[in-house]
């Protein structure tokens, strides 16, 4: 084997292992989630007009979905989203959806034929780039999910729609996190 082909096979053997390192590190349980990332502050109106914040969300199991009403991914899961808020919402669960180049009026009207109940607001590059450190390269598609637990961690990130099935695994992993200690 030639020296340029040793280096192109390890170019993709480190990224590799790296990769599954940081899923390892995302889907861990309780015991890993010591060590998983605390999610990042932020503060934003939501398109309703009410404020919406990682302090106020302290406490609390919640997933901030980026997302866009144009991407069908999106409108797929919205609806099992939309239940599962119904269902988790008096356990101390919430989505947050974050809308990605959307405009007010648009998402407003997405939010209400959709029945979409819980906190959205309007992406910015400060709140892409807060959640996008924890992707390499960024937030480069929609939907992009990170799972936050009790404790304030992020313990998954998701790229891509999932299932109703899914979801639910993902909010009763978080619940079950004991709430920080402050």
């Amino acid at each position: 084997m030639t020296v340029t082909m040793r280096m192109v096979k390890r170019a993709f053997t480190v990224p590799a292992v790296l990769a599954a390192a940081l899923m390892i590190l995302f889907t861990a349980g309780a015991a890993g989630a010591a060590q998983s990332p605390l999610a990042p502050a932020f503060s934003a109106v939501g398109v309703d007009g009410k404020a919406v914040s990682s302090r106020q969300l302290a406490g609390k199991a919640y997933i901030v979905n980026f997302f866009a009403s144009w991407c069908p991914p999106c409108r797929a899961e919205i609806p099992d989203m939309v239940a599962l808020q119904n269902a988790y919402k008096a356990k101390g669960f919430t989505f947050v959806g974050v809308a990605v180049n959307e405009n007010d009026e648009s998402i407003k009207s997405f939010m209400k034929s959709n029945g979409i109940s819980y906190p959205v607001v309007m992406a910015d590059q400060k709140l892409v780039g807060a959640y996008g450190r924890y992707v390499e390269g960024g937030i480069r598609s929609i939907p992009t999910s990170f799972v936050v637990n009790r404790s304030g961690r992020i313990i998954q990130i998701i790229s891509g729609a999932r299932s109703k099935a899914v979801f639910e695994k993902m909010i009763l992993d978080a619940l079950k996190q004991p709430k920080a200690v402050k």
